[in-house]
């Protein structure tokens, strides 16, 4: 008897160790890659910074890369609908946006009448596309199957305003999955972290007078598009939910990493984020064709590091970063990958 009794004792306890060692498994950080060759189909005309080549090499290497591989998803996305991108964007410029490219002949390329955004015969495709990545990777981590993720996309969008797309973006990627997370999933608090060399006017103008968005930039000044103040702090039941920080030109990784300490941390522990946004923009990068800041993919990952802790301390780890700016394919690589490993450790 005590023989069988030691024989079901070391079988329930094998038993249960297996269940830990598969649970251990299938918890371990799953980070979802949004991206579509379709993208590559936004045609911004010769020599123009934003174009598809640097989408191309990015998503390239990270698919060779053997250390990233384990922990990456690659779902399938599919475009925002019209009652998705009007969760922020007015029903007329929805219209304008697509009257204008349906205007547009064979390959040719003009730009969008709001402003300073290149539009050919796939560029509203194409930014639908760039919305719904972002929603599936915010429907994926409130799903619980993956504690991350990354849209490698374009058009940008942190510079589309409601009503008008400027700064080479349609619509606004992030500021959409912003309100899809409050409407679809009922969050009350989300942050979007902008670290593009420009300031983002358009999210910031969306969210300025609500209390349940807090956004954070730090970009260069002088430079386009003149917003982003370190006064300009929002406004009505908003005021206090907008933190500017402007560098001069040449700083680099401590100016950016001082400020994400010193500034962001604090502020966090008072907002509590329920999930985290991110518009990743690597022009701020030493080298990038644009910025003249000289920040480095080790200083990104020093970010990431930042934010994943404010994430698991306050937002279950639910973290979304969306592809800004950044013109130099081989910069934005290094960083993304930085960021990945950083996401999937």
């Amino acid at each position: 008897m005590k023989v069988i009794i030691r024989y079901l004792i070391c079988s329930i306890f094998t038993l249960t160790s297996h269940g830990v060692n598969a649970s251990t498994k299938d918890t371990a950080p799953k980070v979802a890659i949004l991206y579509s060759e379709q993208f590559l189909l936004h045609d911004t005309g010769s020599g123009h910074p934003e174009r598809p080549e640097r989408l191309s090499k990015v998503v390239k290497e990270v698919k060779e890369s053997n250390s990233l591989s384990p922990f990456l998803i690659w779902p399938v996305i599919k475009k925002a609908n019209i009652n998705e991108i009007s969760l922020v964007h007015t029903q007329d410029y929805i219209d304008l946006v697509k009257h204008e490219v349906e205007l547009i002949k064979g390959n040719d390329v003009t730009y969008l009448t709001t402003g300073d955004t290149i539009i050919s015969k796939n560029s509203n495709e194409v930014a639908k596309l760039a919305v719904g990545a972002g929603i599936t990777g915010a429907n994926a981590i409130m799903k619980g199957k993956v504690t991350s993720a990354f849209a490698l996309i374009r058009p940008p969008g942190h510079h589309a305003t409601a009503s008008r797309g400027m700064g080479f973006c349609i619509y606004n990627n992030i500021s959409i999955v912003a309100r899809y997370l409050q409407h679809k999933h009922g969050l009350k608090r989300i942050l979007i972290v902008d670290f593009d060399v420009h300031h983002g006017n358009g999210t910031q103008e969306i969210f300025y007078e609500d209390n349940s968005v807090f956004y954070f930039s730090v970009h260069q000044h002088p430079f386009y598009p003149g917003t982003g103040r370190p006064s300009e702090t929002g406004s009505g039941n908003g005021e206090g939910f907008t933190l500017n920080v402007d560098l001069p030109m040449g700083s680099g990784d401590d100016q950016l990493i001082k400020v994400i300490k010193d500034q962001l941390k604090p502020a966090m522990n008072k907002f509590k984020p329920e999930f985290i946004l991110v518009s990743a923009g690597f022009d701020a990068h030493e080298g990038d064709l644009l910025g003249e800041l000289n920040y480095t993919s080790n200083g990104y990952k020093q970010v990431a590091l930042i934010l994943k802790d404010i994430a698991q301390k306050y937002a279950f780890g639910r973290t979304l970063y969306m592809l800004e700016g950044g013109y130099v394919a081989d910069n934005i690589s290094q960083s993304v990958k930085k960021i990945l490993s950083v996401l999937g450790d």
